[in-house]
């Protein structure tokens, strides 16, 4: 058993397990040497912790994709803040540009209904996979599928996307 420290038991729950936990690091994250380094650190941490649950590793994989997409996202809004202090010009334009584009953004999300929005907000920017997004909501994986592509096209809609 992996839980008493049996390396042939880790070794047949990796196989297992790697797949999965890089596939969804990977939808996360996206680029994928991150998502291997990712799923390297969770399946570590399990041969630590001595886990042995397949949900356990999912949840752990989940999370630590999250903080990763989280910190690289903190890094970028700190060089981009820090590049618009220090170059005039037409960066500034950009960043008066790239605001105006989150405004409108968050315009169009408005227009879209109230469960349209959720199901979006959870599952692009919250991070959650669309069958998470329908566990956390109770609703059908289906249901979630319909109202994020039914929304997402009132997005591209509204925002004049072609």
């Amino acid at each position: 058993m992996v839980a008493r420290g049996d390396e042939a038991a880790f070794a047949s729950l990796y196989d297992q397990l790697a797949g999965p936990v890089y596939g969804l690091i990977r939808r996360v994250v996206r680029d994928p040497a991150q998502s291997e380094e990712v799923a390297q650190e969770v399946l570590l941490e399990v041969w630590r912790t001595k886990g042995s649950a397949a949900t356990w590793v999912m949840t752990i994989a989940h999370r630590r994709a999250v903080d990763r997409v989280r910190s690289a996202t903190a890094a970028a809004e700190r060089e981009k803040r820090t590049s618009v202090l220090l170059t005039p010009g037409d960066d500034v334009a950009e960043a008066v540009e790239a605001s105006l584009e989150k405004e409108r953004v968050r315009r169009c999300l408005d227009e879209l209904t109230e469960l349209q929005r959720e199901s979006i907000t959870l599952a692009y920017y919250g991070g959650y996979s669309y069958r998470e997004v329908a566990g956390l909501l109770g609703i059908t994986l289906g249901t979630i599928k319909t109202r994020i592509r039914d929304g997402l096209i009132r997005l591209r809609d509204c925002m004049g996307v072609t």
